[in-house]
Formats: C-alpha cells, structure tokens, sequence
C-alpha cells in the first residue's frame, strides 16, 4: 500500500451564507429559476453531440470493444467529483479530461463517493447531497464528451472521503454496530444495508445531463468494489470473501451491462504457495485479502492490482525495486493468463518523490518498464490489460496532490512516455486509422 499522504486532503470548511429576505426576492428567484432551466436544457443539448459509446466487454482473458480486443492506457485522478460541486472548479476536470485524451489514455479511475464530511454525497445513510450528485453527472457526461472511460470505485478502505470507518461510525451512532472495529463494515449486516442502498443509489443513478442511468451509460468502463481492501482482524481471509461475493453478486443483480473488479492491491494470501516468493514481505499475507482467491470469485470480470515498491520495501536500492516490479507483474500476469483466466489491470502505479535518493529520470525509468510489461503481454494475446497511472492533475491543485502526483505536461520525459505507450498500443488495436486524435498524435511516432 502506498504511503496514505492522502489522509491531509484538504477538507475545506463549510462556507455558510446568510441574507435577509426582501419582497423583490420572489421575482428575483423567478427569474434565477428561468435561466438555470434553460442552461440545463443548453448543457444537455451540448452534451448530446458526444462520441458514441459502447460496453467494454470481456472475453477469457482479454477486454473486448466492438469484437476488437482493447489493451488500456490511463490514469488515476481521484478528485473529478469533489472538483465539480463548484461551477468555478468544473474547467479543471474538463482540462484534465481533455489532457487525457490528448496523450491518447482512454480510461481514468477516479472516486465515486464521499461519505460524510466536507461536499459529502453520501451526507448520512441512504441521504445524499444533488449538488454533488450532479458533480458525479458532470464527470460522466464530460469524460464522454471527452472520449474517456471511467473506472468508477465506490467506498475507500481507507479513511479519506469517509471510507468504511465513515459506515462504521454511523452504525454506532445509530445504536446498531456490532462492534467499532473499522473491519466490521465487512461483516456488520447493518453495515452491509447501508452499503448496499449506497450501491443501488449510484447504479440506477438517472444523470441529470445526458438523461441515462449509470448502469446503463458506457462511459463507465467498470466499477470497483472497494479502493485497496483490507481486514486484517481476520487473516484468513473468509471475512473479505465473503463480502466480495455477496456484493458483486449484488451489483451484478442489478448491472449486467458493466465489467466489476474489486479494487486488491495485489498481494497473496496465507493459502497462497506465492505468499513466500512474491508477496514484498510477510506482512502482505496477514492482511485479510487474497488475490488468487478474491478475484476467482464468478462475478469479478477482472482483476486489479497496485504497483508501490518504495512503499513496500525501504531497504532496497532504486535497481532492485524496479526488478522486483517486473517480477510482481509477471507473476500476476501469469496468474491471470494459466489459471484465473480473466484480465488483469495494473489499476495504481507510482513511484514518491520523497524517496531519499528520487530522481525524476527513476519515476520515467520504472514507469517504462511498467508500460513494457503490458505491451509485451498485449502483442501476445495475454492478459495484461493495462495499467493507470498514480495520479495526474493541471495546474493550481497542489492541495490534492501527494508525492505521487505530477502535472504531466510539466514533466516532458513523462509527458513524452505516456503519449508513446497510447501509441504502440493503439497500433496492437488497429485504432490508429479509426481515431482522429489518435492518427494525428502519432504519426509522428512511428
């Protein structure tokens, strides 16, 4: 798991306002009421003019689009929501996504919750806030003006946005928590409710802007269960599986259009032989998750996995981390490919800038053989499907960064890096002569 810098999120305080009511204020309000109906129907006429979509679908081992098997390049910008609440936040997520397309990534994982707190959407249980619910509308229907999937991850593991303990304290406030452990949102039927209501709330979403629902909308590339889980009161693991099967069977109840993955960071578990000879350390097979064993489970279409050596091992020199990489890959590669049959998406990769002896040329170098690792399994028909980037943002938002996170363009070797990888895997798809963009960005890259 990687450092959680993200813990120091800014949470900014609620502004309040107060006004004193005057007689004019109704025709005032009338008029208000007037120009934003006929804004939205101006914003949803807008968006209409978008890129046709299709399901991504999968096919043994391989992600499938229009019956042509479809090899990943993204990123990871969590904070798409949270920066579409305010009108005069909204061109940074549009930029973003416009950036994003423009390097020829064509999927970006980013948050679909935030559970109490600061622009919360989830304000209490099965309460949520339209202002942010409208935000969530935003990012979907500009991600697909902007030709982007999102991979849409619905609670944190972790405390930032809410996450599990936000479930647990709710249930103890309400005088109906089995216990105060952050775990017991994994096992708490009070707790599995509430989560349960969240997850039929965003699925069957009605986006105010495009008029689809979100289960129905493919713009969202898939969703995940829960970012990086852990229950490390029950090593074993039954917990946590258990869990993933009744709440994947859940969504898929309910969406049968869209791929689900469950969000794993990856490591093995106690009945896994690989837990002593892939695994970093032997922490990782005491955390409650199993790969093999999670993602097994019939109702995730993929598996997922993060990529933090720096955060994993503190000992070792910038050489070995990256060989370590390329084994930790290639062993999940091979997982996916001999026996769980399914894609796997490398859905986080970083390398911190806070590293004692970090260089800028490091975080190229590593995420170079990231990239050659999946391309390498996409010339062969394998089951490397992509991987994502930890995290890009524009300019002026140095408040959601961490160590990981860089303005791309700000970084040319990066920059440079990125564009190249869209590239050589569009020519595996045969996309370049399909995409304007895609035919124009790398013509030059031959």
């Amino acid at each position: 798991m990687k450092k959680d810098l993200r813990s120091h999120w800014s949470l900014r305080k609620m502004v309040t306002r107060n006004g004193m009511l005057y007689p004019i204020l109704g025709f005032a309000s009338c008029v208000a009421f007037l120009y934003m109906s006929f804004g939205d129907l101006k914003l949803s006429a807008n968006f209409t003019k978008g890129p046709r979509f299709s399901f991504v679908e999968r096919n043994g081992t391989q992600f499938f689009l229009n019956g042509k098997p479809l090899y990943i390049n993204g990123w990871n910008s969590y904070w798409l929501m949270a920066h579409s609440v305010d009108e005069s936040s909204r061109p940074k997520v549009s930029a973003m996504l416009q950036a994003g397309a423009k390097m020829g990534l064509t999927v970006c994982r980013t948050w679909a919750f935030n559970d109490g707190g600061y622009n919360a959407l989830q304000i209490s249980p099965g309460q949520f806030d339209e202002r942010v619910f409208k935000a969530l509308d935003y990012v979907i229907a500009e991600a697909r003006q902007q030709g982007i999937r999102l991979l849409l991850s619905l609670v944190n593991n972790l405390q930032p946005y809410g996450g599990k303990t936000q479930y647990v304290n709710w249930a103890w406030q309400e005088g109906v928590g089995l216990s105060s452990s952050n775990d017991s949102f994994f096992f708490d039927p009070s707790i599995r409710k509430y989560f349960k209501n969240y997850v039929l709330t965003v699925l069957t979403r009605k986006n105010t802007i495009t008029g689809i629902q979100y289960r129905n909308d493919p713009t969202i590339f898939a969703w995940e269960l829960i970012n990086e889980p852990r229950c490390m009161t029950d090593p074993s693991g039954d917990t946590l599986q258990d869990w993933v099967e009744e709440m994947s069977a859940f969504i898929k109840s309910i969406d049968k259009n869209h791929l689900l993955t469950i969000g794993l960071e990856g490591f093995y578990g106690p009945s896994s032989p690989k837990k002593a000879t892939v695994n970093p350390e032997q922490w990782a097979s005491a955390l409650g998750a199993d790969f093999m064993r999670n993602s097994n489970i019939t109702n995730v279409d993929f598996a997922s996995v993060h990529i933090y050596p720096d955060q994993w091992f503190h000992g070792l020199g910038f050489e070995e981390k990256r060989n370590y990489v390329s084994k930790w890959m290639h062993s999940h590669i091979e997982d996916c490919d001999k026996e769980l049959k399914k894609p796997v998406m490398f859905t986080e990769y970083g390398l911190s800038d806070q590293n004692k002896d970090f260089q800028l040329s490091q975080r190229e170098q590593l995420y170079r053989t990231i990239q050659d690792i999946i391309y390498k399994s996409a010339k062969k028909k394998g089951s490397g499907a992509g991987a994502l980037v930890w995290q890009f943002f524009v300019e002026g938002m140095q408040e959601y960064s961490d160590d990981f996170g860089m303005v791309p363009w700000q970084s040319p070797p990066i920059y440079k890096l990125t564009i190249e990888h869209s590239c050589k895997l569009a020519r595996i798809q045969g996309l370049i002569q399909e995409n304007g963009n895609l035919k124009q960005l790398c013509s030059k890259r031959k």
